[in-house]
C-alpha cells in the first residue's frame, strides 16, 4: 500500500488528529479531546469569478479536515483543523495549504451570504402570507455593503489551522513560508506582501523530549522515523521508551512499515505489537540468511579447488543441506551455479528420468 495512503488513514484518527494539534498548539496539554472533533468534508469549493464574469469551479481536497468546538466562559467556540501527511517534502506545501485556508474562507462567505438570503426571503414571505406592511420590525435591514458581499458587519469567519506531518527522516527544506519562496529585494513592495507560515512537525527537527509531548502511538512513530537510519541510536530509543514499544497499536506499525522500508514478522495481540520482539527477530533473520549465503560461498570456493567429481558431490551434499535448512531451490541452484532442475534430482524432488 501506497504510503500516502497509510499515513492518511492514520492521521484521520480522531485520538491521532487530536493528538497532533495539542501538541503543535498547547504544547502537549490535552485541551482538545478527541470527542470535540467532528468529521468535515474535506473537499473545498469555491467559485471565483473569471474576467468574463462566469463562475469557475475550483477543487481541492485536503487529506484530514475536522470541526472542533469547545465551551469557553460559556460560549461555544469552533476552529476548524486540517492536517496534512506527506511522506515527501513538497516545496510548494506553503502555497498549498494557504489555498486549502482560502478556499475555506472564501466557502464560509459563500454559506453566510446564502443563508442571509434564504432568511431574507422567507421573512418577505411570510409577510405576505399576513398581509404585513414591509415595516420596521426590529429585525436587522442590511446596509449597501452588507447586501453586496453577502456577508454582514457582524458575521464571523470561523478560524482555519492547518498542520503538516511530514513522515521523513531527513529535516524538512523545504520553505517554510510564502516569502521564502520569493526574492524580493525592494522593501517598499515586501512590507505590502502578505506571508502564509506552514506550520509542519518534523520529527529530525525535534528533540526527543519534544516528541514525548506527544501522548499517542505517534510518539512511537516519530521516534521510530528519527532514528531509523541509526541503529544505536534506534536501540538506545527502544530501551528507553520499551514499555511503549512493547504495545504498539498495529496501524502505527504500519506506517513505519512503510515510511522505513521496514520489513517485521510479529504476532498481533488484541490490535498490539511488540515492536521491540519484532525487531530483534529481524536483526536474528537478517544474521542468521547473511550466514547461510556466507557458508553458500564458502561452499563454492571450496568444490572449485577439488576435482570435477569432488565437486558434484560437495554440490549435491550442500543442496541438501541448504533444503533441509528450508532454502528454495531456486535459491539453492542460485548460489551453487547449477540448473534449478538439476538440484531438484539432488533434493529428491524429481528423478533422473525425467
Amino acid at each position: 500500500m501506497k504510503a500516502d495512503t497509510i499515513t492518511k488513514d492514520y492521521i484521520s484518527d480522531r485520538d491521532i488528529f487530536s493528538d497532533v494539534f495539542n501538541y503543535y498548539i498547547y504544547g502537549g496539554q490535552q485541551i482538545i479531546t478527541p470527542e470535540q472533533l467532528e468529521e468535515r468534508d474535506p473537499k473545498e469549493i469555491a467559485l471565483p469569478y473569471g474576467a468574463d464574469g462566469a463562475a469557475v469551479p475550483v477543487q481541492k481536497f485536503r487529506d484530514v479536515q475536522k470541526l472542533c468546538a469547545v465551551k469557553t466562559d460559556g460560549k461555544l467556540e469552533y476552529v476548524i483543523y486540517g492536517a496534512e501527511a506527506q511522506a515527501k517534502i513538497h516545496n510548494a506545501m506553503a502555497v498549498r495549504n494557504n489555498l486549502y485556508d482560502a478556499l475555506e474562507y472564501a466557502g464560509q462567505v459563500s454559506e453566510a451570504a446564502k443563508s442571509h438570503r434564504k432568511a431574507m426571503q422567507k421573512e418577505k414571505e411570510q409577510k405576505q402570507e399576513s398581509g404585513e406592511e414591509n415595516t420596521e420590525d426590529g429585525k436587522k435591514t442590511p446596509d449597501s455593503h452588507e447586501f453586496l458581499s453577502g456577508f454582514w458587519n457582524d458575521d464571523r469567519l470561523i478560524p482555519s489551522v492547518t498542520v503538516t506531518i511530514y513522515f521523513g527522516a531527513d529535516e524538512w527544506t523545504g520553505p517554510l513560508s510564502l516569502l521564502e519562496m520569493m526574492e524580493v529585494t525592494d522593501p517598499k513592495v515586501k512590507v505590502c506582501l502578505n506571508d502564509y507560515k506552514l506550520h509542519v512537525i518534523a520529527p529530525a527537527q525535534m528533540s526527543d523530549e519534544e516528541i514525548g509531548k506527544l501522548q499517542s502511538s505517534l510518539r512511537e512513530v516519530l521516534l521510530f522515523i528519527k532514528y531509523s537510519k541509526n541503529k544505536e541510536e534506534l536501540d538506545r530509543i527502544l530501551r528507553e521508551n520499551e514499555e511503549r514499544f512493547r504495545e504498539v497499536e498495529r496501524r502505527a506499525v504500519d506506517v513505519i512499515e512503510v515510511i522505513t522500508n521496514t520489513q517485521l514478522n510479529y504476532e498481533e495481540r488484541e490490535g498490539k505489537v511488540d515492536m521491540c520482539q519484532a525487531i530483534r527477530e529481524m536483526r536474528m533473520e537478517a544474521e542468521r540468511k547473511g550466514e547461510l549465503r556466507g557458508e553458500m560461498r564458502g561452499e563454492i570456493r571450496g568444490e572449485r579447488k577439488g576435482e570435477k567429481k569432488g565437486e558434484l558431490k560437495k554440490a549435491q551434499e550442500a543442496a541438501r543441506n541448504f533444503y533441509n535448512l528450508g532454502i528454495e531451490v531456486e535459491k539453492i541452484a542460485q548460489g551453487l551455479g547449477y540448473a534449478v532442475e538439476t538440484v531438484k534430482v539432488w533434493v529428491g524432488l524429481r528423478s533422473e528420468k525425467n
